[in-house]
């Protein structure tokens, strides 16, 4: 299965553009917002957990990526609210599950060759950094290489200056409404832009967003092609 694997391309996806699709495991959902392969793939993905559902007991080849966007996910490691940040390396096994159901951010088989730290950050007690411009902040989430992952929060009417993103730029919009040139993206949007490309952002109501960048360079996206 491919959706979205041309790395060459400029993706958005705003809500109601993917439908929620059934997983394996009763009561689980996803959107699928990029894939290439098939129940093994290197996916990124919206999952909705019903009340009481579970994934049996797995393990994360390459690593998982995890963003609670509603409700609470639970492990053998405890449960994790809303704003929790979670990195699972390769040789991680859990069994996942939610009580009261729950919505993720997730991605899977995207760690870089030597990336092995295991991360979990409640962002919601978090610090925020000031950012480069006035009205921008920062709370830094994981670097590795010239991988950056990081919330960042907008104030109305912040404008930030042209820029080009070396090994591209990948964006979900938590709050508000975030803009550039190109369209504006309400909550919800998924927006994945390639290497070298440019764009000059903007709020006029103000956003928060996850942006991953510097992940989709040649070397890498040559390995998950392979």
């Amino acid at each position: 299965m491919k959706i979205n694997a041309d790395f060459s391309q400029r993706v958005v996806l705003r809500p109601g553009d993917t439908p929620w699709l059934a997983s394996p495991s009763p009561g689980v959902e996803r959107r699928m917002l990029d894939r290439i392969g098939g129940e093994q793939a290197r996916a990124t993905s919206l999952v909705r957990y019903a009340p009481g559902s579970a994934f049996p007991e797995h393990g994360h080849p390459a690593g998982e990526e995890i963003l609670v966007l509603e409700g609470v996910f639970s492990d053998e490691r405890g449960d994790h609210g809303p704003g929790t940040y979670l990195r699972n390396p390769e040789g991680f096994r859990h069994a996942p599950r939610s009580a009261g159901g729950c919505t993720l951010f997730v991605k899977l088989r995207q760690f870089a060759p030597g990336d092995a730290a295991s991360v979990t950050i409640d962002t919601a007690h978090g610090d925020w950094r000031p950012g480069l411009v006035p009205g921008l902040r920062v709370m830094p989430l994981h670097s590795f290489g010239t991988e950056h992952t990081a919330l960042v929060d907008w104030a109305p009417g912040t404008v930030f200056q042209p820029h080009t993103h070396f090994g591209g730029e990948e964006i979900l919009v938590l709050r508000g409404v975030f803009e550039d040139e190109h369209g504006a993206y309400p909550a919800g949007s998924w927006l994945r832009s390639p290497h070298l490309s440019r764009h000059a952002p903007f709020t006029r109501d103000g956003a928060t967003i996850l942006v991953k960048v510097g992940h989709l360079d040649e070397e890498r996206l040559r390995s998950w092609l392979e």
